[in-house]
């Protein structure tokens, strides 16, 4: 058995554990952030993200994947899962954790978990690196967008 890819990354953001909760799960404003993704919508009829509700996004790279959230506790944390994906992926997993630790300064931790299928498993670290790269710059994103915002 093949084990799972794991890292997180994380980032301070200047706002409380709502607002940077709240701004990433708003699907109307996603792309206002979300360097990596050119779609992203929820499907289904869902009018707001929340435990159950799927979504579908698509990275730049025209690769498009469809999640569930199988975790919606805010403002504190939301975790998805795969329900349709890339080949290239027999399992993806991914949370985000929103932690206030102090009044208006919240870290943001993003952990991501997948399995590749074979032939894909043989560039696993490159493909995980090119994951972390593509985390830390949504982070940073992340974290301009909402204190500019406050600005």
């Amino acid at each position: 058995m093949m084990k799972n890819s794991k890292f997180t990354r994380s980032i301070m953001i200047r706002c409380n554990a709502e607002t940077a909760f709240d701004y990433t799960q708003d699907y109307d404003h996603r792309l206002n952030w979300d360097s990596f993704l050119k779609k992203a919508e929820l499907v289904e009829g869902a009018k707001a993200a929340g435990l159950g509700v799927k979504a579908w996004c698509v990275a730049k790279n025209g690769l498009g994947m469809e999640t569930q959230y199988v975790s919606f506790n805010r403002p504190r944390a939301t975790a998805i899962k795969m329900t349709k994906g890339p080949f290239m992926f027999q399992l993806f997993l991914g949370s985000w954790t929103f932690k206030e630790v102090q009044a208006e300064l919240t870290e943001v931790v993003f952990l991501y978990s997948f399995r590749l299928r074979f032939p894909f498993n043989m560039i696993s670290g490159t493909i995980k690196r090119n994951l972390q790269t593509n985390v830390e710059q949504r982070l940073r994103d992340l974290k301009s967008v909402i204190e500019q915002s406050k600005a």
